[in-house]
């Protein structure tokens, strides 16, 4: 009796630890953040989704459109000159805050880009928008153009640094920074940049200077790049892009707290972001080998000839139809190609299942539960009546040529008489 007992105990206590951990496991975080978002960079599945679409301050991470579009119109080995707008341009800033940089000097655009996503200088965001588009106003207008061709809906660009004191008009959404994330990550100068821990970079006439990634996260389990951003409207702000295993996640957290000196919350956000990211599980929606829909199809019992019948014919999928339960919820379509009810095969798809989540978009092929020979079984009666109706003819006619043989006989034995 003693050993059941503990044997119900050690199974009770195995279950409650197991059911705890599986529990734990799944559990979305509560994040300090006010809006974040982690996707599957792969696969473009939204995993974590807490106010995607609200309309939220960049600050900082603004300038990855501004990194961006340095790539894109420039060369790492161009040289830039140094402007009066990127002087004018407050701390945090290269000018001010490391070495002193004239109006006219220069410097390679492999150090510009560096001191724009390792350093984050303001000044360094203005020189690039004053070679780049010209100045800041035709830059702007380039920002929103790439923004728009990301599919950005919900943004407006108006500084190339990110600096919103004097406007409410600069903003975006933690969903679009995830495109613009993905893009940067794309691009290899800029991935190769925002990758860096450290850089020496130097204007013309001035001394060399060391800068660190603000990315505290920079190299910790998996994280291979991204962007910060603070201004007292935006709060703390992160975009990380991590790769585990092969597989690529990028989180997004917008308005943490700055929690100044020590500066780790909205890094713990993101670790909670993406620890949770990995090992989220998927919801089925469908199970596999079960159907999903059952559509109606035409048909001629004896083919090219008639009657005409229809018959229900269940569609499934063979593995599967699961999502990343969310804010975002799923939308479903079916495409049916026209079937030929005799050439119905359980194996043949006949159409697709399509799952959509903003961008994200899953196909799964859908195959008929039935074969051709499910519709020979519901005629079966028809078929043998036929059968019978063909051999009733068919000995009909052999009973006629076989009369018209035995005329011919007796009258050919006539003539001979």
């Amino acid at each position: 009796m003693k050993r059941r007992n503990r044997l119900s105990l050690l199974t009770l206590v195995f279950t409650l630890v197991f059911s705890t951990t599986v529990f734990a496991a799944v559990k979305p975080p509560e994040l300090i953040g006010k809006a974040a978002i982690s996707v599957d960079m792969d696969t473009n599945e939204i995993i974590y989704t807490k106010n995607i679409d609200n309309k939220m301050y960049p600050a900082s991470i603004t300038k990855l459109i501004t990194a961006l579009l340095l790539a894109e119109n420039k060369k790492s080995t161009d040289n830039l000159t140094y402007t009066e707008s990127a002087k004018n341009q407050p701390a945090f800033s290269y000018n001010l805050n490391k070495h002193p940089i004239a109006v006219g000097e220069t410097m390679s655009a492999d150090n510009v880009m560096d001191g724009l996503l390792l350093f984050s200088g303001n000044d360094i965001a203005y020189m690039i928008a004053d070679n780049v588009g010209g100045d800041e106003v035709k830059f702007a207008k380039m920002m929103n153009d790439k923004a728009a061709s990301l599919g950005m809906k919900g943004s407006h660009f108006l500084t190339p640094n990110g600096l919103d004191d004097a406007n409410d008009g600069h903003y975006t959404t933690a969903y679009d920074l995830t495109l613009l994330g993905r893009a940067a990550y794309k691009n290899d100068w800029v991935k190769a940049s925002m990758g860096k821990k450290t850089s020496v970079i130097k204007s013309a006439n001035g001394p060399e200077a060391t800068v660190e990634n603000r990315n505290k996260l920079l190299g910790v389990a998996g994280n291979v790049g991204g962007k910060t951003g603070v201004t007292l409207k935006a709060g703390r702000c992160l975009v990380s892009v991590y790769e585990r295993n092969g597989r690529h996640i990028i989180g997004v957290v917008m308005n943490s707290e700055y929690n100044l000196p020590q500066d780790t919350k909205v890094f713990e956000d993101m670790t909670k972001l993406i620890d949770y990211s990995y090992s989220a599980q998927k919801e089925v929606l469908n199970k596999k080998d079960t159907a999903i829909k059952t559509i109606s199809v035409p048909y001629k019992v004896i083919p090219f000839i008639g009657p005409k019948r229809t018959i229900s014919v269940p569609l499934q999928t063979k593995e599967d139809v699961s999502f990343y339960n969310n804010d975002v919820k799923p939308v479903t379509s079916l495409n049916v190609a026209s079937i030929n009810p005799w050439k119905l095969n359980k194996d043949t798809s006949v159409g697709t299942l399509a799952i959509s989540q903003k961008d994200s978009n899953m196909s799964y092929k859908l195959y008929p539960t039935i074969s051709k020979s499910a519709l020979i079984k519901a005629n079966i009666i028809i078929y043998v009546a036929a059968a019978i109706l063909l051999i009733v003819v068919i000995a009909l006619i052999l009973l006629l040529i076989s009369s018209i043989r035995r005329r011919k006989n007796r009258n050919g034995r006539r003539i001979r008489f």
